[in-house]
C-alpha cells in the first residue's frame, strides 16, 4: 500500500499539487498520467524523496526499497553487463564478502544468502534483460563509453529492471527505445511482481501492463481502477455528471439570485431572502473538467501529383564508401501511401527515411522523384535544435521568407499556435509545444510526403490521437518510424521491416510482428527470412479481400467521424463558451441526447469496424 496524503508542492510561485491525495493498492500497476507540465514527474520525486513537499507526506511500508531511473546516463570503460549486474547491491557485497571472509560460520552464512537470492544464475539474468533491450553479447561487453546517450539510458533501464525493487517508478521508459524494445518491455513489466508506478503515454502499454490510472487535474490526483480505454470511458461517464450537476446548480444559482434581488428590500421577505443569501454564499462551484483549446495538428494538403513519388530500383546507401547500410533497396511510393518502417535500431530506419528525404543519395542503383516532390522530414534533432531565445512567429517568419505575417500565422494557427502562444519564447514552451512548431514548420510549404522519425517522444496521449486524426486527414504520403504500436496500427497500412542490410514488404500484421518479436513466432527452418511470403499467394488474397477491406475502411472512417463527433460534444458539455456555434444554442439536455445518440452509433460503427477487420483478417 502506498498513500499519498494531502501533498502539496509549490514551484517558483506556482502551486504544483494541492493537496493530492490517493490510496494505491498493494502490488498495484499505476499509471501516472496528464498532460506534459501537470506535474507528473514532480509527484514521483516527492515519492522517492528527491523533493520535499510544502505539505503532506506519502506513507508506505518500511524499508520499502525504491527504484527509479535516474536521468543521468552511466558512463566510463565498465561494460553493460557489469553495470547491470552490479545493481544487485546485496549481491555485489556477498561475491566481495565470499573471497575475504575467514570465519567458517560467517562464509556458511553468506553462501546460503547468495543461493536464497540466486546470485549464480544473476549473469543470466542480466544477459537476458540487455537482449531484451536490443545488446546482442558483444555490445554487452563493450565498453559504456562507446555508446550515445540513448544506449547508455538503456543499460540504466536495464540494471534498474535487474535490481528487481519492491516500488518500481519508471519515467517515460520507452523515449529511448525502439518498438522491439518496447514490445519486450511491456512484456516483461507484465510479470513485474511487485508496485509499479510509470509514466507513459504508450496507451498500449497502459492498456495491458497497468491495473489503475492515476489521473493528475487542477494538482489533484484521482485514481480510476483498469486501464487507459477503462479511464477514459470512466472518465467521460464522470464529466457528463459533472456538466449536468454543474448545470442543475447554475440553474439553482440563478432562481436564488432572483430571489434575493426581488425580495430583499420588502419587509415581509427580507429573512427569506437573507437565508438565500448564506445558501448561495455556502453553495460550492463544481467546476467542469478542462480541456487544451490549443492541441491541434493540421496538415495542409498538397496539390495531387502523379504516381509514383518515389522508386527505388536496386539502390544502395549508407554513410561510408564502398560500406552500404542498405544494398538492394526496391521500392515504390505513391500519393496515397501510408508506410511504417519496422526493424530494431542500428537496422538502418533512419537511413532509409534519409534516402526518401534527398538527404542521402544511393552508391548503386536509382532513385526516381517525382520533379514537383516536396518532402517534410521530422525528427527529433529538430526539437532539440530550435532557439530557445526565439519565437514561434519568428523560427516561422525566418523559413516563410516573402509570405505575409497573415499566412505565417496561419500556418502556426493550424497547430496550436495563436496569441499569446506564437509570441512565447521557445525556452519557455513543453516539449510536446516544441514538437507541434517543429511539424507547422516542416509543412509549411504543403509537402507531398511526411517522414516522421519518431514524432511521438515528447506527446501525451492526447496530442497523439490528435496527430493520428490529423495525419489521416492528410491528403499525402506517410513514411513514419515510431514505438507507439498505437500510433502506427491506425495509421499505416503498409509495413516495410528493415533488417539484414535490406528493406523489404513484411506480409504480416503488426500484431504478427509483435509475435515474433516476443518470440511467439519463429523463423521458418528453409532460411527465408522471417515475416516474408509468397507474393503471388499475398497478391492473390489481397484481390479476394478488396472489397471486405473496402468495408473495413468505410466503418473505420464513420469511426473516425464519430469519434470527432463525439469530442465536440463533450467539449461543448465541458465549456459551453467554446463550443461550436450552432452546439451553443442546444440546452444541456439536448446536448447529453445528441451524446447519447452519437455514443450509440460510435458503439455499433466500432463494432461493424471490427466484424469488417476479422472478415478481412480471416479471409488473409
Amino acid at each position: 500500500m502506498l498513500n499519498i496524503n494531502g501533498i502539496t508542492v509549490r514551484l517558483g510561485g506556482r502551486m504544483i499539487l494541492d493537496r493530492a491525495s490517493a490510496s494505491l493498492p498493494p502490488k498495484s500497476r499505476v499509471g501516472l498520467i496528464r498532460r506534459n507540465g501537470a506535474g507528473k514527474s514532480t509527484l514521483m520525486k516527492v515519492m522517492i524523496g528527491q523533493l520535499e513537499p510544502d505539505d503532506g507526506e506519502i506513507e508506505m511500508p518500511k524499508k520499502t526499497r525504491i527504484g527509479y531511473l535516474q536521468q543521468e546516463a552511466p558512463h566510463g570503460q565498465t561494460t553493460p553487463i557489469d553495470t547491470v549486474l552490479e545493481a544487485d547491491k546485496e549481491r555485489a557485497a556477498l561475491l566481495i564478502e565470499s573471497e575475504t571472509c575467514e570465519d567458517p560460520d560467517r562464509l556458511g552464512e553468506v553462501y546460503e544468502r547468495l543461493m536464497a537470492i540466486d546470485a549464480y544464475t544473476a549473469p543470466a539474468r542480466a544477459a537476458s534483460i540487455l537482449v531484451g533491450l536490443g545488446f546482442d553479447e558483444e555490445m554487452q561487453n563493450r565498453p559504456l563509453d562507446s555508446y550515445s546517450g540513448g544506449w547508455k539510458m538503456r543499460v540504466a533501464l536495464a540494471a534498474l529492471l535487474f535490481s528487481e525493487p519492491d516500488l518500481l517508478l519508471l519515467d517515460e521508459p520507452s523515449n529511448h527505445l525502439d518498438l522491439e524494445a518496447t514490445l519486450w518491455l511491456e512484456n516483461f513489466l507484465k510479470a513485474y511482481p511487485n508496485m509499479i508506478v510509470i509514466i507513459s503515454h504508450e496507451r498500449d502499454l497502459l492498456n495491458n501492463v497497468v491495473d489503475n490510472i492515476l489521473h493528475l487535474e487542477g494538482g489533484k490526483v484521482f485514481l480510476y481502477s483498469g486501464g487507459y480505454d477503462s479511464f477514459e470511458r470512466q472518465r467521460a461517464e464522470r464529466a457528463a455528471q459533472l456538466a449536468a450537476a454543474k448545470a442543475s446548480q447554475d440553474a439553482q444559482r440563478a432562481k436564488l439570485q432572483e430571489y434575493i434581488a426581488k425580495n430583499s428590500a420588502r419587509a415581509s421577505t427580507a429573512k427569506q431572502a437573507q437565508s438565500r443569501q448564506k445558501m448561495l454564499a455556502k453553495m460550492q462551484p463544481i467546476a467542469s473538467m478542462a480541456e487544451d483549446p490549443t492541441l491541434s495538428f493540421d496538415f495542409p494538403s498538397p496539390e495531387e501529383l502523379r504516381p509514383p513519388l518515389v522508386t527505388l530500383d536496386m539502390a544502395s546507401v549508407g554513410y561510408t564508401e564502398n560500406k552500404p547500410i542498405l544494398q538492394r533497396l526496391n521500392l515504390r511510393l505513391d500519393p496515397d501511401d501510408r508506410i511504417a518502417l519496422l526493424g530494431r535500431n542500428g537496422n538502418g530506419k533512419t537511413t532509409l527515411a534519409r534516402l526518401l528525404a534527398a538527404q542521402l543519395t544511393p552508391m548503386d542503383g536509382s532513385i526516381a522523384v517525382s520533379g514537383k516532390m516536396r518532402v517534410g522530414y521530422f525528427t527529433q534533432y529538430q526539437v532539440e535544435e530550435l532557439d530557445t531565445e526565439d519565437t514561434p512567429v519568428e523560427h516561422m517568419t525566418h523559413l516563410m521568407k516573402g509570405k505575409t505575417p497573415a499566412a505565417v500565422r496561419g500556418q502556426l494557427g493550424r497547430f496550436g499556435f495563436s496569441g499569446e502562444k506564437a509570441t512565447t519564447k521557445v525556452g519557455k514552451l513543453s516539449g510536446g509545444e516544441r514538437a507541434r512548431l517543429a511539424l507547422a514548420l516542416i509543412t509549411r510549404d504543403a509537402p507531398h510526403m511526411l517522414i516522421l522519425d519518431e514524432p511521438t517522444n515528447h506527446l501525451d496521449v492526447d496530442a497523439r490521437e490528435a496527430l493520428v486524426q490529423a495525419l489521416n486527414a492528410y491528403n499525402g504520403a506517410v513514411v513514419i518510424v515510431s514505438h507507439d504500436r498505437h500510433m502506427i496500427e491506425l495509421t499505416a497500412d503498409r509495413l516495410v521491416l528493415v533488417d539484414g542490410g535490406q528493406a523489404n514488404e513484411y506480409g504480416g500484421s503488426l500484431e504478427d510482428y509483435t509475435d515474433l518479436i516476443l518470440g511467439k513466432n519463429q523463423p521458418k527452418s528453409d532460411g527465408q527470412k522471417f515475416g516474408k511470403k509468397d507474393k503471388k499467394a499475398a497478391a492473390a488474397a489481397r484481390e479476394k479481400s478488396a472489397d471486405l477491406k473496402k468495408s473495413a475502411q468505410e466503418a473505420e472512417a464513420k469511426t473516425v467521424k464519430l469519434t470527432a463527433e463525439l469530442r465536440t460534444l463533450d467539449q461543448a458539455m465541458f465549456d459551453p463558451s467554446k463550443a461550436e456555434s450552432y452546439l451553443k444554442k442546444l440546452s444541456m439536455g439536448d446536448l447529453s441526447k445528441r451524446r447519447a445518440d452519437v455514443a450509440a452509433k460510435l458503439e455499433a460503427a466500432e463494432a461493424a469496424w471490427l466484424e469488417a477487420s476479422e472478415a478481412v483478417e480471416q479471409a488473409g
